[in-house]
């Protein structure tokens, strides 16, 4: 094996470490191999690293953490610059709904993440919420910062509660938990279900060929049930539903609706196709719901118990103009 830096990864930042594999590491995993190798970090975190493109084997780009090790191979991975210990403030409009020392309530747009993470490290509401209250925050897990309590996707608008203390983020998350409140949501989807009402129950997990997929699967999911009431229908073209999540699931609605073949208007991920419903439309409302460029999915209304005072706290915004847009189109059409 040859010769590596004494320096840990931890301290150097920035460096890349470059390894090559002697004949007693034949047929270890690369991850392993390479968290060995150039100690100081965990398998997981190498891992990560080599699903984030910073790992290269002869030169070339190693996109398998559990590919096998080659020996004679040389392999190299990037440690990328330290990031700051906490999100940098960032002075991003929100519409807030309500707000005292314990908690927010806004109304949070579509294509705003919500947390930092690789790819949107910022410009996100958690980003926004240190700028809006970050000289208020006493502090949680001992750092300034918010506490995410629930999360809507990145393209999902609607309400949304975050904790500015321990004690509130404690008792939202169990009150999340134990589904302890009211949630609903107003999706426009493809097709019209029969019934109009009903429940789509199945367990949701990783797509077994999709990773970046949920699915309603056979084996290793969690129950989900989505419960869902048609508020109006466009001939057999389109829906507007009302849905209320028994369960919390990632991506529950996205995935319960395209399992009984009504998938979300513009879902960039569980849309695979154009729909037989949008044949029998005009072309520029056929094309103006098929270039819609994010999910038709708002998170209307949230109603709990105020977490420290128990006072009952209701909360309804109505979809923004984007949404509301094709619903006028559709109905325009109808009319």
């Amino acid at each position: 094996m040859s010769a590596r830096t004494d320096h840990s990864p931890e301290t150097t930042s920035g460096e890349t470490f470059t390894v090559t594999a002697a004949p007693a590491q034949a047929g270890l995993r690369a991850d392993r191999f390479l968290a060995e190798a150039i100690g100081g970090l965990s398998r997981s975190r190498v891992k990560a690293l080599i699903a984030a493109g910073a790992a290269t084997r002869d030169g070339k780009p190693l996109r398998d953490a559990s590919e096998a090790v080659r020996p004679g191979s040389t392999y190299a991975l990037a440690m990328p610059a330290a990031a700051p210990a906490l999100p940098v403030a960032q002075d991003i409009p929100l519409t807030i709904l309500f707000e005292d020392v314990d908690l927010i309530v806004l109304d949070k747009p579509a294509g705003l993440v919500v947390h930092p993470a690789p790819g949107n490290q910022d410009g996100t509401l958690v980003n926004a919420l240190l700028a809006h209250a970050g000289e208020d925050l006493p502090g949680i897990g001992g750092e300034k910062r918010p506490g995410i309590v629930h999360r809507l996707d990145k393209d999902t608008s609607g309400v949304m509660v975050v904790a500015k203390t321990e004690r509130a983020l404690r008792v939202l998350s169990e009150t999340f938990a134990n589904r302890d409140l009211e949630r609903e949501y107003l999706a426009l989807v493809w097709g019209v279900p029969n019934p109009p009402a009903g429940e789509i129950e199945g367990p949701i997990g990783r797509h077994p060929a999709d990773r970046k997929r949920m699915a309603v699967v056979q084996k290793g999911g969690k129950p989900a049930l989505t419960r869902y009431r048609t508020e109006r229908a466009w001939d057999a073209a389109c829906a507007l539903l009302r849905c209320r999540l028994a369960t919390g699931r990632t991506h529950q609605i996205r995935v319960h609706l395209s399992e009984i073949n009504h998938p979300l208007v513009g879902d960039p991920v569980y849309l695979r196709r154009v729909p037989a419903a949008a044949r029998g439309l005009p072309e520029a409302v056929r094309n103006a719901l098929l270039a819609f460029p994010r999910q038709a999915l708002h998170a209307e209304s949230l109603a709990f118990r105020h977490p420290v005072t128990g006072q009952p706290l209701s909360f309804s915004v109505p979809p923004p103009a984007d949404f509301v847009a094709l619903t006028t189109l559709l109905s325009g059409n109808a009319e």
